[in-house]
């Protein structure tokens, strides 16, 4: 059987519970490559919740993506079903109710997270266009996402003891009230970061663990500015705006819009999750797009 690395085990997802699942792990990987006549072929490897394992079948390299059952991946297998391919990488199969997916094997070793800011921007932005085809109808919209948090936001700022002047959260809600309608149709993916990007063979660049939204492309812009905030000063962080808007074809005052509300929405979701470096983050991109 499979070792689990000791840095998937310390991961924050499991703070909260998990523990029966990661104990059951190594014979759930062995039943999965049983069933579907896989052999592991290579080092285990992780993200924050998924454990992914290299592994053959004859000839054919592919990896095994496993994650706990009570998460969505019916969902994103939904997602990788819908972009066939096109700027994400290939699902092979799948068995969501055991958390259970076969991908093509793209090179877990080289993500954008390992390129400089100014190359890894673009890609970001190009594969924004790229994946924005027209969505199903029945997906949920980024409008939805933001009325709904609209109306969380106050009681989660009271509960956590009013982390943010009072001003702060009503310019958020003024956003969220602004994004709760959009004219766009267009599929979003609602995890894109540097990390979820991987060096491909059928394109350069190849997202994994897509969400799959519809509505705007702005959506995510915050994600790709917080994600890594720290190698940036403020007019870099401003360059990297006007990057993604100009690869993407963005709205530039949607997307400042989208990055005030999201860095908001991720500093209350952070501080009530104990998060310590990511809600100071937020607090920053607050200051720069407030």
């Amino acid at each position: 059987m499979i070792e689990l690395p000791p840095a998937y085990l310390a991961q924050p997802r499991w703070w909260h519970g998990g523990s029966e699942w990661l104990a059951d792990l190594p014979g759930r990987v062995d039943e999965q490559c049983r069933r579907w006549g896989l052999e592991p072929d290579g080092e285990v490897m992780h993200g924050s919740n998924a454990l992914v394992v290299p592994v053959r079948r004859g000839q054919t390299r592919f990896v095994l993506r496993l994650t706990p059952p009570e998460d969505d991946v019916a969902a994103e297998v939904a997602a990788l079903r819908f972009w066939d391919g096109r700027g994400v990488v290939l699902l092979m199969e799948a068995e969501p109710a055991a958390g259970a997916m076969l991908l093509e094997r793209l090179d877990g070793s080289r993500s954008l997270q390992q390129l400089p800011l100014s190359e890894a921007v673009p890609v970001l932005g190009r594969l924004m266009r790229r994946l924005a085809v027209p969505a199903p109808t029945e997906v949920r919209s980024t409008a939805d996402v933001a009325a709904a948090r609209r109306v969380d936001f106050p009681a989660e700022w009271e509960r956590l003891g009013r982390p943010f002047p009072a001003a702060t959260l009503s310019r958020a809600l003024e956003c969220a009230g602004e994004l709760s309608t959009t004219g766009s149709t267009l599929a979003v993916n609602g995890d894109l970061h540097y990390e979820q990007v991987l060096v491909g063979g059928r394109e350069p660049w190849l997202c994994v663990d897509p969400v799959l939204l519809r509505g705007d492309m702005e959506y995510d812009l915050a994600r790709i500015l917080w994600s890594r905030l720290d190698e940036m000063s403020d007019a870099e962080v401003r360059r990297h705006v006007a990057t993604v808007v100009d690869e993407a074809g963005l709205d530039p005052g949607r997307a400042r819009t989208w990055v005030l509300f999201r860095a908001v929405d991720y500093w209350l979701w952070g501080l009530g999750r104990g998060l310590t470096e990511d809600p100071v983050r937020c607090a920053r991109l607050v200051d720069l797009f407030g």
